[in-house]
């Protein structure tokens, strides 16, 4: 069983779990708002939180919106430090070219995913150790496998 960590919130709705399993929390509009095409609106979810130490909290897109509406988060993943009290706010971008989407309050725009993190501690050397894949960047692996196994 995933662990479970104590959260402290205010909320005019809570955020919860859809599923048994789900790492997300769904997160609710506070405000109703309508994206016209190609729009991007910052959301509040009237949610404010208290992550304890060594945790952060990510601001995701709901699947579900995304491949029926187009609707995303600009910034995905939002970030919400453990340090953070302010309220939880969504930028959601209507990505479609021709439809609007409204929202109402105590709609669900995205989901609230709370994960341990680590702090680096940042070593400068002179220079970088080895690796297989040394600085092949973007598209580097290529697209899609063809059938001889080799990339495109």
């Amino acid at each position: 069983m995933a662990e479970t960590v104590e959260v402290l919130i205010t909320a005019p709705v809570l955020p919860g779990y859809a599923h048994p399993g789900d790492a997300g929390a769904d997160l609710h509009a506070a405000e109703a708002v309508v994206l016209a095409p190609g729009e991007r609106a910052v959301i509040g979810t009237g949610v404010s939180i208290a992550l304890p130490d060594g945790y952060a909290a990510f601001v995701v897109p709901r699947s579900g919106l995304a491949a029926k509406h187009g609707i995303t988060i600009v910034n995905s993943p939002g970030t919400v430090d453990a340090g953070y009290r302010g309220e939880i706010k969504a930028t959601l971008l209507n990505t479609d070219s021709s439809v609007p989407y409204s929202i109402a309050v105590g709609d669900r725009i995205a989901q609230l995913v709370i994960m341990p993190v680590v702090r680096a501690a940042f070593i400068p050397v002179e220079r970088l150790p080895g690796s297989q894949r040394g600085d092949s960047g973007f598209g580097s692996t290529g697209y899609a496998e063809q059938k001889t196994g080799a990339s495109r």
